[in-house]
């Protein structure tokens, strides 16, 4: 059956709006146009700002570097360690031996904008915690240290760069546990406690003779227990400054030397119990101490990562001592620093840092 059809609705009558009111209604549309450009625009306005707000923060973030320090329980001892720097991660060994790390700096800031650098202090030395047995003071001991450090810090593979004394740990570290290395750099240091003795005799014999006879005769008599008590474990200022002075000082700066070294005391270790424990007690220019145990000439060779030596051209370790190295590490680099001694990341900064830089970027 057929549904009736709704009636039709009636057609609406055919009004007409004055002029005015028409001109009104278009005004009406238009603000409301008006409205929802501004709106968007406002949108738009408050959704950029949030990211401009955040690109500053990140911005000058990017410029600071955060340090970051503290001590790694190291097989019962505990070694102090600071880092800050991006990038991947480069251990810096100090010298001495008995040293600490502050040496280095500011001299190698600039690293860090490429490295996180980690700054050691070996065992005994700096802030690193002392031993009661001195002859626990060895290389052997200071190589798993820096492993430790390593694995404590989740490093994976590091370069390493060892100075003087910091060398040798090096070397030592390489020799045993190269596999965890990308980059080996070398400063100023020896592979052959023999070979560093010649040297050292060298260099003493160069003193004024003056000041040479004076030397010996405090080394005859004994370098140690004289003068008061609290004098009794170091060496006599009069040596220090005779073997610090006149001795070494030629060779340990050139270009750049620095007003404010002492020889009274600007070069003398943290920790004199160490020193004569590693390097000896019968003065500056012979090695008697442990370290005569250092001579890694002739294992050299089975060394296979990459190898940067540098070296000041009148360096306390003469420059034949890389030479040497040079010849016997495959494929190593060798660069010689001119007008710089043992210090010579203070006398030529820009050579040392295009150096280092380039090495460990390629």
């Amino acid at each position: 059956m057929q549904q009736p059809r709704a009636p039709a609705r009636p057609k609406a009558a055919n009004r007409k709006f004055p002029a005015e009111n028409r001109a009104l209604c278009r005004s009406m549309v238009t603000m409301k146009r008006i409205a929802a450009a501004c709106l968007a625009l406002c949108a738009l306005i408050l959704c950029a700002a949030p990211l401009s707000a955040q690109a500053a923060p990140a911005q000058a973030a990017s410029a600071v570097y955060p340090l970051q320090d503290g001590f790694v329980d190291a097989h019962g001892v505990l070694i102090y360690y600071v880092e800050f720097g991006k990038g991947p991660p480069l251990v810096v060994l100090h010298g001495g031996p008995g040293a600490d790390h502050s040496y280095f700096l500011p001299w190698l800031l600039p690293l860090a904008r490429t490295h996180r650098l980690i700054f050691i202090d070996e065992r005994g030395s700096g802030r690193s915690e002392r031993l009661q047995d001195p002859s626990k003071y060895t290389v052997e001991g200071d190589v798993e240290d820096i492993e430790a450090v390593r694995v404590a810090l989740g490093l994976g593979k590091i370069s390493l760069l060892g100075h003087s004394c910091g060398g040798v740990l090096a070397q030592a570290y390489a020799l045993k546990y190269q596999e965890h290395l990308s980059h080996l750099i070398l400063n100023s240091t020896f592979a052959s406690t023999r070979e560093m003795n010649a040297v050292l005799a060298r260099e003493k014999a160069q003193m004024p003779a003056d000041k040479l006879a004076r030397l010996n005769e405090l080394e005859a008599a004994g370098l140690f227990g004289k003068g008061a008590t609290w004098e009794h474990g170091r060496y006599p200022a009069e040596y220090e400054t005779l073997a610090w002075g006149d001795g070494y000082f030629k060779f340990l700066y050139g270009a750049r030397p620095d007003p404010a070294y002492d020889p009274a005391t600007g070069n003398a270790p943290t920790n004199w119990d160490l020193y004569r424990e590693m390097w000896g007690s019968d003065g500056e220019f012979v090695i008697d101490g442990n370290l005569k145990s250092v001579e890694y000439v002739d294992r050299l060779p089975s060394l296979h990562v990459p190898t940067l030596i540098v070296v000041g051209d009148h360096d306390e370790c003469d420059p034949s001592l890389s030479k040497e190295m040079h010849e016997k590490i495959a494929g190593s680099k060798l660069t010689i620093l001119p007008n710089a001694g043992h210090m010579n990341f203070v006398d030529q900064p820009e050579m040392w840092q295009k150096t280092v830089q380039g090495f460990l970027t390629n």
